[in-house]
């Protein structure tokens, strides 16, 4: 199974009619992408690829069934368009737009979280369940249908390791962007918890960066799970106090380091490759011994819960 999305998913596009939201309808529509509907305000009428326009995602609902939205409004407007979604019913909005202000970002969070509905982002490359549904602006050609579900800080990093795993023969269930902005809608656990639930999903790539506790958390996560992880991590060489890209990618007061993060994965459970085109190597082995183990959690299979570094040194 997907999680998240899937084939039955009815995608609403706001901002269809500026160049980012029209060019990405036409690449989710060519994936196969159930785009429904788009709204631009005062546009009410017209149609980019085929897709009618509507004023506002009221009408959009109302007429087209949208259950799921995504974002191309510039910053400044986002929460008032994500409000306008999820106030109308839409359970799933995919926030593509930058650099949403904090306290609007906040507000959006505590909004989505009254009314039960997911925000994957801002700042994310989307979310994508191979051969059935892709919400965001990640290439197409680059993933396949498979056992692996995939979470990602980065967007580039993931289409990277996306595309090795694909050459190696391991397809995706979904791959989810959490976003890179200081303040998402999804933490990994949220994300890993559903891919632990979903029974299709047999192994999973962490892909995360330096900055925040996020990693550090996952990881009291992982040591329950029956499924392998496999972790790669961007920011090995940034210096302290200096933003790596995303807003979130900066170690402060010693928080956030590259060596912690690998510290509690590696007790946690997990692999961690040194290398992104490692990640497949890593994640073939441990699906063998997950098949070998019979579903043992990540710490108890690797014996004293200290992943590959904990199996190096029993050696010694």
């Amino acid at each position: 199974m997907a999680i998240y999305i899937d084939e039955k998913t009815k995608v609403l596009v706001q901002g269809i009619t500026g160049n980012q939201g029209a060019f990405h309808t036409k690449q989710m529509l060519a994936y196969g992408t159930r785009v429904v509907a788009g709204t631009s305000p005062g546009k009410g009428g017209q149609e980019v690829e085929g897709v009618p326009v509507f004023d506002t995602a009221e009408e959009a609902v109302e007429a087209r069934g949208a259950n799921a939205s995504v974002i191309f409004v510039p910053a400044a407007f986002a929460k008032d368009t994500i409000f306008d979604a999820i106030d109308n019913g839409i359970k799933t909005v995919v926030a593509i737009t930058e650099g949403i202000p904090v306290h609007d970002a906040m507000e959006i969070m505590a909004f989505a979280r009254a009314h039960e509905a997911v925000v994957i982002g801002p700042n994310t490359f989307g979310v994508i369940s191979p051969g059935k549904c892709k919400i965001g602006i990640m290439p197409n050609q680059i993933y396949a249908p498979g056992k692996v579900g995939v979470v990602a800080r980065s967007g580039t990093l993931s289409y990277e390791i996306a595309a090795s795993l694909t050459q190696a023969g391991l397809g995706q269930t979904t791959v989810v962007g959490m976003g890179g902005d200081r303040v998402v809608g999804l933490s990994f656990i949220d994300v890993l918890k559903r891919f632990q639930a979903d029974p299709e999903t047999e192994g999973v790539v962490l892909i995360g960066e330096i900055g925040g506790r996020a990693e550090e958390e996952a990881a009291e996560y992982i040591k329950g799970m029956t499924k392998p992880v496999v972790a790669y991590l961007a920011g090995k060489a940034a210096p302290p106090g200096k933003r790596m890209g995303h807003a979130g990618a900066i170690i402060e007061r010693g928080r956030g380091t590259f060596d912690s993060k690998v510290k509690a994965l590696e007790a946690g459970g997990a692999a961690v490759a040194d290398l992104p085109w490692q990640v497949p190597e890593l994640l073939k082995g441990r699906l063998a011994s997950a098949k070998a183990g019979g579903g043992e959690t990540a710490a108890t299979r690797n014996g004293n819960g200290h992943g590959e570094a904990g199996k190096k040194k029993g050696k010694k």
